[in-house]
């Protein structure tokens, strides 16, 4: 209802003085602009209705004269119904009549919509009637909660220190508990299979996988609770479900994962498998974690059927290709792929591993957590708990007769001379290291304790990347940018006056958000013979970059632009993923 002082302005309902007037005293009293004008006595609360009605093009409804069944009304939690002003009224199959003040707010549209799985038609009602019917239907369980506090200054207002001391003797024992919140497992266990706790986290499992999300974030803060998605690699706000129903929507996912509820102070990981029909899975990657307001459960979706293995549509060059393709297929070596968390590195390895995946090839991995089931390839989950480490998995790789190894991750110093000594004695190795670009990665390894004479001979390539968005070609429409703002992220002028720019306008084929999928930027550094003398000498990485680019080495800023310059993503996208050389 943001315009809704204009649109009233426009059919000359009410006059700009009453306008200016009700906006200065909704700054001072809050509410909804409609409302206050209704208060002023602007104009009659029917007027309002009946003009929403007409403008949004659904039915008006009085509120105090339509009998609502109780059922219904409770069907949204009163916690969201008093946030969105708004009371469910009627149902026809699969389809919820909700009576709302502003029609046009989508996002009480889409919750109301998530939380209880039917079809919303929406009608409206003015505020003070949707408000009324409320509490008119919500006020038994509100008497219940009000009956058990005390009144406010009842016993313990101006009372002298003779009452005082005669009112602690006279009071039992009392027991200080620890802020801690304390929670009955049993009760808990029941509250965890009440059928709009079970609908509610398969809808939230449901809605991620329809709108190809990569991570749910299940969040509890003091006073509200959300689920955010993350969609193309940005974070989306979903929905708030009711504070009441935290510890049951926690305590329901961690059931699904086979973790212990009772367990609440520690961080806990387990795994959903989902069947979809069609033969289809999906797994979910879960770990809990102990915040100040309750556990935060983060789930990480991991569908084989996505899982891009083909090197030519991940975003490689055709140079690029070339040179990853020479590195893995040379019979040892060392090939590290860098990048920060959730930025690909893993779909590389993977399609590099599905490339060299052969009859006569023994291929062992080390993962923390396996992500994705590769037939043909040994893949070994590593288990601190039990002493189960990379660099004890590598130990044992090496005593069966291996060809191509793979490690997570690598992290220490000890992890990362068994990894190259293995890539010195005819095996090749592949593995990733959270670094910022390609040169850096050599400073990494040297920072761990690693000879350079040893990082020089046994590294073949090291190849970083990001992930960009890629516009959505459904909506995807060409678009004016400055050419000083193309210059500023390294494009040279003459060059910068000839490239045509896109965004996504919005369409429901990407929800409204310009994008749909993500490209990888990669930046390719081959060890040539020059950049490993360098390494001898104790280069910095800044001089091994600059060396690196004058062997023709594409950085992730270039990779980003030559994606900008074929349409594929945006300037903006480009400036969030790569820095300037």
């Amino acid at each position: 209802m943001e315009k809704i002082g204009e649109l009233l302005l426009k059919e000359r309902v009410i006059t700009p003085d009453q306008l200016k007037k009700a906006i200065e005293e909704q700054k001072i009293h809050g509410g909804r602009l409609g409302s206050t004008m209704v208060n002023l006595g602007f104009i009659k609360e029917y007027e309002l209705v009946n003009f929403l009605s007409k403008q949004y093009g659904v039915p008006a409804v009085n509120l105090r004269e339509f009998e609502i069944d109780p059922k219904i009304a409770k069907v949204v939690p009163y916690e969201v119904c008093e946030k969105y002003t708004l009371i469910p009224i009627n149902r026809a199959g699969s389809t919820l009549i909700v009576a709302i003040a502003d029609p046009s707010n989508i996002f009480a549209i889409d919750d109301v919509k998530f939380l209880t799985g039917y079809n919303v038609e929406v009608v409206v009602s003015s505020e003070a009637a949707i408000k009324e019917a409320i509490e008119r239907e919500f006020k038994k369980s509100s008497a219940k909660e009000q009956e058990t506090q005390p009144e406010a200054g009842s016993e313990l207002e101006d009372i002298s220190l003779e009452d005082t001391i005669q009112l602690i003797e006279d009071v039992e024992d009392i027991e200080v508990v620890q802020e801690e919140e304390d929670v009955n497992i049993s009760e808990l266990q029941k509250a965890t299979e009440d059928a709009p706790v079970v609908k509610l986290v398969n809808a939230i499992l449901n809605e991620a996988i329809k709108r190809r999300a990569s991570d749910i974030h299940v969040e509890p803060y003091e006073k509200t609770f959300r689920v955010r998605f993350r969609i193309d690699g940005v974070l989306q706000e979903i929905m708030t479900p009711p504070l009441k129903l935290k510890n049951a929507i926690v305590s329901r996912l961690k059931i699904l994962s086979s973790l212990d509820i009772a367990e609440r102070r520690l961080p806990q990981d387990g795994r959903i498998k989902l069947k979809l029909g069609r033969g289809r899975e999906m797994d979910f990657r879960v770990n809990t974690l102990p915040t100040l307001f309750g556990e935060k459960v983060c789930l990480r979706l991991l569908d084989k059927s996505n899982l891009q293995l083909d090197m030519t549509k991940l975003g490689f060059s055709e140079e690029q290709l070339k040179l990853f393709k020479d590195a893995i297929h040379r019979p040892y070596g060392m090939v590290l792929v860098t990048g920060p968390t959730g930025s690909g590195k893993t779909t590389t390895l993977y399609s590099a591993l599905a490339e060299l995946n052969k009859i006569t090839e023994n291929i062992s991995t080390a993962e923390d957590p396996v992500e994705y089931n590769l037939a043909g390839i040994n893949q070994v989950q590593m288990n601190e708990a039990i002493g189960l480490n990379f660099a004890n998995v590598l130990r044992a790789f090496l005593r069966q007769d291996p060809d191509i190894i793979m490690v997570g991750e690598i992290r220490d110093f000890e992890t990362a001379e068994i990894a190259i000594k293995a890539a010195l004695t005819g095996h090749l190795v592949l593995s990733t290291l959270h670094t910022n670009d390609a040169p850096s990665t050599i400073a990494r390894l040297l920072n761990m304790g690693v000879e350079p004479f040893l990082v020089a001979s046994a590294t073949n390539l090291v190849l970083a990347q990001r992930l960009a968005r890629k516009i959505c070609q459904e909506c995807k429409e060409p678009i004016n940018v400055p050419v000083k703002a193309l210059v500023d992220i390294g494009i040279p002028p003459e060059e910068a006056k000839e490239i045509v720019c896109y965004k996504g306008k919005g369409c429901n084929t990407c929800g409204n958000t310009g994008f749909k999928g993500r490209i990888a930027l990669y930046e390719v550094m081959m060890l040539y013979d020059e950049l490993k003398e360098l390494i001898l000498a104790g280069a910095p990485a800044s001089e091994l970059k600059r060396a690196a680019m004058r062997l023709g080495m594409v950085t992730l800023r270039q990779s980003g632009i030559e994606k900008l310059k074929a349409g594929i993503t945006t300037i903006e996208e480009v400036v969030r993923c790569s820095v300037k050389d």
